[in-house]
């Protein structure tokens, strides 16, 4: 199976934060408070985001009223990448989970950067293919892992298990019910699981939810 470490080992060789300030026009830094929304769903889509600093909530809404969310997004993560495909409305909303520092880059400038700078380009591409990855275990793990197990990684990937060696790491709290949309299962067998997970100390509650690296036991155990 193919592991996104030599994707993740090049961008941590390209400093992208720092590439992004400097290059010509086509860019924009704003700052979204928590709950605000960056973009809405059937938006004309024809910007990249970038996150410099917070969380980003992607949910999709359903004709019926119905709202799903299908993705985390953390710093140094990428948004609102369809526009250079020639997707002409957005297909997902963006929101801010936590106070928020994200830089706008239009799709002109953003196209051109790419075919300019080779190191960014690689570096682009390594991410979206890491990305791609997740999803695939994303879809691997609705289909054949208990929604304990999704749960426990649905915690460890919000945490960013493993990044920078932090052996336990807050996430901002968020909603019962939105973990339930994300593992798959209902409010209340996310409940049942939660109170199990800080009964046995994989995670505390204290305005926000600490994940202890001990909750890998959960995703690891058959």
């Amino acid at each position: 199976m193919m592991t996104p470490v030599p994707a993740a080992q090049k961008r941590r060789k390209f400093n992208t934060q720092k590439f992004l300030s400097i290059i010509d026009g086509g860019r924009t830094i704003s700052a979204f408070a928590k709950k605000r929304t960056i973009f809405a769903q059937g938006d004309p889509s024809d910007a990249v985001f970038y996150i410099q600093k917070g969380k980003v909530k992607l949910s999709v809404l359903s004709k019926s009223g119905k709202e799903a969310t299908i993705g985390i997004l953390n710093e140094g993560d990428f948004f609102g990448e369809g526009c250079l495909t020639g997707q002409p409305l957005r297909l997902c909303s963006a929101t801010a989970m936590a106070d928020c520092s994200v830089m706008q880059i239009a799709k002109k400038a953003m196209l051109e950067v790419l075919h300019r700078e080779h190191a960014f380009s690689d570096m682009f591409v390594a991410y979206l293919l890491t990305r791609n990855l997740r999803y695939e275990e994303d879809l691997v793990d609705q289909l054949f892992n208990s929604s304990e197990k999704r749960l426990a990684r649905i915690l460890l990937l919000l945490a960013q298990f493993g990044k920078d060696g932090k052996p336990e790491v807050a996430i901002p709290r968020i909603s019962q019910e939105a973990l339930a949309e994300m593992v798959g299962t209902t409010r209340g067998r996310v409940s049942f699981f939660m109170n199990k997970f800080r009964k046995l100390g994989f995670v505390r509650y204290n305005g926000e939810i600490e994940v202890h690296s001990s909750l890998l036991n959960v995703v690891l155990h058959d």
